[in-house]
């Protein structure tokens, strides 16, 4: 194809010159990257021949701070930028400050023998059949669906009557939302909301996901139908897979030109995801990793998952990093497991190598609210999650708890209630004997008219001669988090002196790290 069609040049043009945008980021993904040159000189000559004085600066943006994905606000804020053209696959998270407009690209594929392929499959299964498609396939989905008419008008009999219904792309456009507004400035998804285009008819309930949206008859549910995939198994494909695991899925690999209809790979994730929210329900410290700061509605998630944690006696840290790994998460072993607050195609990070569990707010919200049972659900988005109402949690109980990972029931005291100094954490019943017993070996003494003030301070000295959970990452001693951090080898940037005011700043060196300026000659 051309690559001004491609990219889509005429379309471009005419969104930054309508708007009358005059400094405009360009986000490229790494695999784009080697067409990013060309597509600034398209744009650059289109431009020029559209507007005498062009007065349009363009900024082309590569390795953002957190998932390509999404659109790197913060990267644009350093420039200046009016909007952001995003190039490439895209979740379409809705931003908080910034205009944004997608190109997604056009991958090829053969539409005959995907339809033929679909049209096949379609002949021996009786159910519905919901299309979705990877946003890059977008441009050839008419004509999919074209050839798919074709080859129902020469069939007979029940293999004609099969429905195909075609989920349709969400506008490529995005604008920041309102601050104004009732909803508190949040562009919520549509998933499972029920709408009517007229007075009397009935209401059609509505879903969306990853930048698709479709509608579907009342009183009809998504299990009634078969899902077929056109697209590459990539982020997109395993949000669909978790999102509806009830349903069955089929996906046409564009590149092998085939239909695949094995995903108990994909299926086995959401086991995975399980075992996770239970191992996190016995987490001491919570660490919040925020994963994005330009979809709209972070912020909001980060202060319901924080009310969340302190409702259910937990220690929370608020950690914020662009694209976590095991190298980075390993610096904080005092987690015993990570909230991922992210866009809901980078928000599994599955990986084995992580230290400690790192989950989705959907999980949390399993596994700290006391009582909460997976129906089997899974949501992805966060944005569906957030309440404008205060996140209700049940009441923090000291009633004993079976834990599936460690196999025996667990019993979960508030220590703030024995000492300020001590978060909450949790203890095993029989730990209770062992506290007593170094209280005897230290011939700690608690005198009857002390009280309960002394069985604290004796409590709080024996605690600290105890490891932590077996289970836990760092044996270590039970402690407040100000105490751990003071015995890290790093603290950080340390501020040393009492002079609060700034020092002179000192000019660096100049030029290439090959041959600094003041290198050169020698």
């Amino acid at each position: 194809m051309d690559l001004m069609d491609i990219y889509e040049i005429d379309r471009t043009v005419d969104f930054i010159l309508r708007r009358n945008f005059t400094r405009v980021a360009l986000q490229f993904p790494d695999e784009l990257l080697k067409d990013c040159t060309k597509v600034v000189r398209g744009l650059r000559e289109k431009i020029g021949k559209l507007k005498e004085q062009a007065g349009v600066g363009l900024f082309v943006m590569a390795d953002s701070t957190y998932g390509s994905c999404c659109v790197d606000e913060v990267g644009a804020s350093h420039i200046n930028a009016d909007c952001v053209i995003h190039y490439g696959h895209t979740c379409l998270s809705p931003t908080s400050t910034l205009p944004a407009f997608f190109v997604f690209g056009k991958a090829m594929i053969d539409v005959s023998s995907c339809a033929s392929s679909i049209s096949n499959y379609a002949s021996n299964n009786s159910k519905p059949f919901l299309v979705l498609f990877g946003l890059e396939y977008a441009h050839a989905i008419p004509n999919i669906r074209e050839e798919l008419v074709a080859e129902a008008s020469t069939l007979s009999g029940s293999k004609a009557k099969t429905v195909f219904h075609f989920a349709e792309v969400m506008c490529p456009l995005i604008n920041p939302p309102d601050c104004h507004k009732d909803s508190g400035g949040l562009l919520r998804s549509v998933g499972d909301g029920k709408v009517s285009d007229e007075p009397g008819v009935a209401a059609r309930s509505r879903h969306s996901i990853g930048g698709l949206s479709w509608e579907l008859p009342s009183g009809q549910k998504m299990e009634d139908y078969l899902l077929l995939w056109i697209g590459s198994d990539n982020s997109a494909f395993a949000n669909v897979v978790l999102t509806f695991n009830g349903c069955e899925i089929v996906r046409y690999d564009a590149n092998g030109n085939c239909l695949g209809t094995d995903f108990s790979q994909q299926r086995r994730i959401l086991k995975r995801r399980y075992y996770l929210v239970e191992k996190a329900k016995d987490a001491n410290i919570v660490g919040i990793l925020v994963g994005t700061l330009g979809v709209a509605g972070y912020l909001n998630m980060i202060h319901q998952m924080k009310e969340l944690i302190a409702g259910a006696g937990k220690k929370v840290y608020t950690l914020v990093m662009g694209r976590p790994n095991p190298a980075k998460l390993a610096n904080f072993p005092e987690c015993d497991v990570f909230i991922y607050v992210s866009c809901a195609q980078t928000a599994l990070l599955d990986s084995k190598e992580f230290y400690a569990p790192v989950i989705t707010p959907f999980e949390a919200m399993l596994a700290f609210n006391r009582g909460s049972e997976w129906t089997g659900a899974y949501v992805m988005e966060f944005r569906d999650l957030i309440n404008s109402s205060p996140v209700e949690v049940k009441s923090y109980s000291e009633e004993a708890r079976f834990s599936l990972v460690q196999g025996r029931y667990v019993e979960d005291f508030d220590l703030q209630e024995f000492h300020g100094c001590i978060h909450s954490t949790s203890y095993m019943l029989s730990d209770l004997t062992n506290i007593f017993e170094l209280l005897h070996k230290q011939r700690i003494k608690v005198e009857e008219n002390e009280g309960v003030l002394a069985l604290a301070n004796a409590t709080e000295k024996a605690l600290q001669l105890q490891d932590r959970s077996s289970n836990s990452l760092t044996k270590g001693t039970v402690q407040s988090g100000a105490d751990y951090f003071a015995t890290r080898s790093y603290h950080g940037l340390d501020m040393h002196g009492d002079n609060s005011m700034p020092e002179p700043y000192l000019i660096g060196r100049t030029g290439k790290a090959s041959g600094y300026q003041h290198e050169e000659g020698k």
